[in-house]
């Protein structure tokens, strides 16, 4: 994909629904098409550069951990990453090489579904102030980075802009009903434990994550992207160590870069420079690697 696509990607004849931080969603009819792009944001920022094959990487690992985990949780995905694309969207194979999914038309529910197994970002912060995290008390002598004794399910709001706001479960079961309230704990909890324990045994901690679910028909699906270095914090298991923050496969490279600058954290967000970029890019393709076993071929 070219440069210019990194900050904008259309594809003339087919339906644009959505144009978000990082992903476009278009229109099929009966389906629709998610389109990965290069951009990165930080503190809610779009940066005017992105990161090569960023896109690549995110539905590439979508795809692997929908494969690993579809057999005991049914998701919203419809083709596979080597099955033909349809007519209507041939012309523009090449845009969309390795960073498109055809997926269900699902309901999504009005929650995000967190899972948290380490003691890391504000839920480290809650901890030093109240010993609780998302107002679950835990046990006193933590350290930042612990991992803790259970993991947690803490839901949040979905934001349209700015921050998403955690809440209760039972702020949740409000918003959504206790059945599905119940449902989608449970099944993050089942995703979460089953993909942390497979990604250790390849040398990384999956400290936190975030999943989404919708309604399609009369039952619970997960849908958008999974398990990936933008919606999880991914630390090398091999350089872990509890007491203070972890380095880290996902975008947290590029925030430390930005908190050294002189940016008040509002658009435009600053240029990011080449070595940042080369560096950020090379974290997310190793998590690709050390997950799957396998090269990415761009």
């Amino acid at each position: 994909m070219s440069d210019s696509a990194v900050l904008k990607l259309d594809l003339p004849g087919i339906t644009k629904l959505k144009s978000g931080k990082v992903r476009e969603v278009f229109d099929l009819g009966d389906r629709f098409l998610f389109v990965a792009s290069d951009r990165i944001s930080a503190f809610d920022v779009i940066m005017p550069n992105g990161i090569p094959h960023k896109g690549a990487v995110l539905t590439q690992i979508s795809h692997f951990w929908f494969d690993h985990t579809e057999a005991f949780q049914p998701n919203h995905r419809l083709a596979g990453p080597n099955d033909p694309l349809p007519a209507e969207l041939a012309p523009f194979a090449e845009q969309l090489r390795d960073r498109s999914m055809i997926v269900k038309k699902a309901r999504p529910l009005v929650i995000e579904c967190i899972v948290r197994g380490y003691l890391a970002g504000s839920g480290w912060k809650e901890y030093r102030k109240n010993r609780t995290v998302c107002g679950i008390p835990l046990p006193a002598g933590l350290q930042e980075s612990s991992e803790l004794p259970e993991p947690l399910f803490t839901p949040s709001t979905k934001a349209e802009a700015g921050h998403d706001e955690n809440i209760s479960f039972d702020r949740a079961v409000d918003l959504v009903g206790r059945e599905i309230a119940e449902q989608v704990r449970e099944a993050s909890l089942r995703i979460y434990l089953y993909a942390r324990n497979y990604a250790r045994e390849r040398g990384i901690i999956i400290a936190d994550t975030k999943f989404e679910f919708g309604i399609d028909g009369d039952r619970v699906i997960l849908i958008d992207e999974v398990l990936t270095p933008d919606s999880s914090r991914f630390w090398p298991a091999d350089e872990y160590e509890p007491g203070r923050g972890q380095p880290s496969f996902d975008k947290q490279f590029v925030r430390d870069y930005l908190e050294t600058l002189d940016w008040d954290k509002t658009p435009p967000g600053p240029e990011l420079p080449p070595h940042i970029v080369e560096r950020t890019a090379a974290k997310y393709l190793e998590a690709y690697e050390r997950l799957t076993g396998r090269r990415l071929i761009l």
